[in-house]
Parts: structure tokens; C-alpha cells; sequence
């Protein structure tokens, strides 16, 4: 499979361009929520969310060149709707990813792929002007050789990080990695492997070992795990790397599950062709995940059969595969309905009808930009957002390397574009994840905090 994998890519190196066209269907969705890839163990925004915190890479010469915490504001009642009101450096560039917050959504965690620091901003006691909190620097250290921290997940009093490689050979090895909310080392939980399952069993050929997303279901006593690539090939240029055979066999092909209250590893479900982000419905009998693969651009089912066994099947197509669209994002809805999924070749945000679970159907397209990353729901599914940068090295270059946070509307039948925020022009740097904040979380009004003290006088 690895071998089919590396020519699937290396013959569609030529037909990586953009699409310039979108077929679109008057199709009407129910609500999709981005507040649903949250961990259930949190608080949720119901309502109008007042601000989108964008974790941020920095660019070297535009601006301080630093990694920041942009602060969008986003609620259409405020005089700053559109605008950035404040951005947090954190000095120098960490390959800025992924951010989580903890249980009590408090604290905000936020990776650097590179450095290996992980960043906890304070969004609580001013949900308008985030405040860097700690800084955690022994992930690698007290992990026991894990690097790349890459998801920062929520358990009760707890967060579950995902690496995405060792200090050994910079692979796809990697661990789980538990932290106390405080910033406290708790364990290491090392990814089964054909040498070392640890207890767990095989579906199929491969146990490779490699970590990338995770999710919890409690009432199902599951935590899962995806394996998309190691931190080598992260660090390589996306070029050079289609074009290197060795770096084309790091990719993994697994999907982990777990017992969720031992942490310890049941099951690994073959998952061929780099599985990414995952996403697990909210229905109290709909047991099942979604994943989606990069290289093969299929959509995955990760699902419980009806003898209690955990079982992996692709069930879509994403796009034309062989154009290798490349998925990046997903962003399932809370009535478990719907499925948001990115394509970062080309730029497109696609809608799929997943009421049959084993039988997706797309119902619509849009072409974001030159690029696109991340998407982002609302609660009520009447606001998505999106941004750019995937990897400061994978980024597209000259005129494609568009930088963007854009807010639309979605009205049951078309997106429509309410604000744009361009990150180069205004020397913010590459925008990556965006998280929600709101002042109804903590039972505060904005004037009741030092920023909107601060906005009020200026009104």
C-alpha cells in the first residue's frame, strides 16, 4: 500500500493546481457546530461567539516575525466587528499549529511543532485580551523523547497531547502525552507497534506507531487516535518532499483505539493513505468518528459494529482523488447531519450529507481562496470561518501564498463572505487553527473588563 501511495502522489505532482470553479446545489443543511470537535467535557458557546483567537505563525521581515495570538472580533453588535483588537507575541518562531482549551475553558494550550513549547494563555480574565499564562518546556524532556506536540485535548483536570514524532530519529514514532491542567507531567502512553502492541490487537497489515489527532467518546469508553506524518517531513518543503521516495514511505496508516479510562491501546484499524483530523458524532446512539486521509482523499467511518467491536471502512470520495485535493480539516454538526471538509490544493470548502454515516453524499462547494486550511462553525451553523496556512513549509509561494481569516454566512444555501482580515497586509504573519471565545462563558460583560473599559471610553 505504501508503494501505491508513493505513485498515486508522484504521478499527480502536475495536476497540483488550483481550481477555478465550484458546482453548487441549493441544498439547505441543519446546523453545523466547529464548537463539536470541542471535547465534551466543556462548556460550549450557544450563542453569538464575541471573539475568534487565530494561533499564528510567524513570517521572518513581516512584522515582529514573531508566532502571535491574534484576537478577531467577530460579534456583528460590536464597533470593532472585523477587526483585530489584539495580538500576543510569544517570541520567535515554534512552527505554531495546534491550540485546546482546557476542561474549564480557562486556558488555552497552544503547540509549536519545532520548539517543542507549549504556550497557556490566560482567556478567561479577559476573553478580549488574552494574556500568556506559562509556558511549558519539558514536553520533551519528562515525555521521555516525544516531540511535536501537536493536539492539545481536554480530559477532566487533564490534557491529552498528541506528539507527532521522537527525538531519536525525527519519524512518526510517537506517544501521547498527559498533562495535569496546570502544566504538570503526568504520563506517557506510547503508540502500539508491530514490535510493541501493548496489548492490543491488528485489523489488518500495520501497527506503525505514529500519532497525529485525538478524540474522546465517554459514554463509549473511547479515546482515539489518527497517525498522518512525523515531524521530518513536516519540516521539509512540500516540493521536495512529493519528489523524495523515503520521505513518501513516512506516512502513516492507522487509527488507534483506546480504552479511555486506562489509556491503554485496544485495537489497531488499518487506515491506509495518512489519516488527519478526527471527529466523533454527538448522538446517543450514533457510535462513530469521522477521519479523512490526505493522500487518497477519502472520507473514513471509524464505527462500533454490532458486536461491540471497533471497525475502520472508507466510505467517500473527496473530490477527484487523483488530483490529490488534499484534506485538511473537517468540522462535523451537532445533529451529527452534516460534514464540513478543506482541501488545501484547491482552495475548496465541500459540504457532505453524512445522515447514513456508511454512505456520504457532497451537497456543496465553494472555492475559499488560493489556499485553505482550517474551518470553524458556530454553534447555530449560521457562521463559518476559515483560514490559510497549513505548514510554514507546505505553504504555497509567490502569488498562491495567500494568509487570510475569512468570516462568512452561511444562509442554508450558499456561503457568503461578511469580512476578510488579510494576514500579510497586515503584518500578522500565516494564519493556522482558530478557537472561540466569549465573555458568556465566564458570566462577564465586556465592560466589566480592562479591553472593554478601554473600548467603551473610546465610544
Amino acid at each position: 500500500m505504501r508503494l501505491a501511495l508513493r505513485d498515486l502522489l508522484g504521478r499527480s505532482t502536475l495536476a497540483l493546481a488550483i481550481a477555478t470553479s465550484a458546482a453548487f446545489t441549493s441544498l439547505a443543511p441543519q446546523a453545523v457546530a466547529d464548537e463539536t470537535c470541542m471535547s465534551p467535557y466543556m462548556a460550549k458557546i450557544v450563542g453569538q461567539e464575541d471573539f475568534v483567537y487565530v494561533w499564528t505563525l510567524g513570517v521572518d521581515g513581516l512584522g515582529d516575525g514573531q508566532d502571535k495570538l491574534v484576537t478577531v472580533d467577530v460579534n456583528p453588535k460590536s464597533p470593532n466587528y472585523g477587526k483585530v483588537v489584539h495580538t500576543l507575541s510569544v517570541g520567535g518562531r515554534n512552527e505554531a499549529h495546534h491550540s485546546g482549551f482546557t476542561d474549564d475553558r480557562r486556558y488555552l494550550w497552544a503547540g509549536g511543532l519545532d520548539t517543542n513549547k507549549i504556550f497557556i494563555f490566560d482567556v478567561h480574565s479577559d476573553p478580549g485580551q488574552p494574556k500568556l499564562h506559562k509556558v511549558v518546556t519539558d514536553f520533551v524532556s519528562a515525555s521521555g523523547g516525544v516531540v511535536g506536540p501537536h493536539t492539545t485535548y481536554a480530559l477532566p483536570g487533564r490534557m491529552m497531547i498528541t506528539g507527532l514524532s521522537n527525538n531519536k530519529d525525527h519519524g512518526g514514532r510517537t506517544a501521547l502525552v498527559e498533562y495535569t491542567n496546570g502544566g504538570e507531567f503526568v504520563a506517557t502512553h506510547w503508540m502500539p507497534t508491530d514490535a510493541n502492541l501493548g496489548g492490543a490487537s491488528k485489523s489488518g497489515q500495520f501497527a506503525d506507531g505514529y500519532g497525529y489527532d485525538v478524540r474522546a467518546l465517554p459514554r463509549r469508553n473511547l479515546m482515539v487516535t489518527s497517525s498522518f506524518t512525523g515531524w521530518s517531513n513536516y519540516m521539509m518543503d512540500f516540493g521536495k518532499m512529493l519528489q523524495d521516495k523515503e520521505a513518501m514511505k513516512r506516512f502513516g496508516n492507522t487509527v488507534v483505539v483506546w480504552d479511555l479510562h486506562t489509556r491503554k491501546a485496544k485495537k489497531v484499524l488499518d487506515v491506509p493513505g495518512a489519516p488527519l483530523e478526527l471527529r466523533c458524532a454527538w448522538g446517543a446512539n450514533n457510535n462513530y468518528c469521522f477521519t479523512t486521509t490526505a493522500l487518497t482523499s477519502k472520507i473514513w467511518l471509524i464505527y462500533e459494529d454490532d458486536a461491540g467491536e471497533w471497525q475502520a471502512k472508507a466510505v467517500a470520495d473527496i473530490g477527484d482523488p487523483s488530483k490529490v485535493p488534499l484534506p485538511v480539516d473537517i468540522s462535523i454538526s451537532s445533529d451529527d447531519k452534516h460534514l464540513w471538509v478543506d482541501t488545501f490544493m484547491d482552495g475548496k470548502a465541500r459540504l457532505f450529507d453524512i445522515s447514513d454515516p456508511f454512505a456520504p453524499k457532497q451537497v456543496y462547494e465553494k472555492v475559499i481562496g488560493k489556499q485553505v486550511n482550517m474551518a470553524s462553525s458556530s454553534w447555530d451553523g449560521q457562521r463559518v470561518y476559515f483560514t490559510s496556512s497549513l505548514l510554514a513549509n507546505w505553504d504555497k509561494k509567490g502569488d498562491d501564498n495567500e494568509q487570510f481569516f475569512k468570516a462568512y454566512e452561511w444562509n442554508g444555501n450558499e456561503l457568503v463572505e461578511k469580512f476578510s482580515v488579510d494576514f500579510t497586509a497586515e503584518k500578522l504573519g500565516r494564519a493556522h487553527q482558530m478557537r472561540f471565545g466569549a465573555y458568556s462563558l465566564y458570566a462577564k460583560h465586556k465592560d466589566d473588563t480592562p479591553s472593554g473599559r478601554a473600548l467603551a471610553a473610546k465610544e
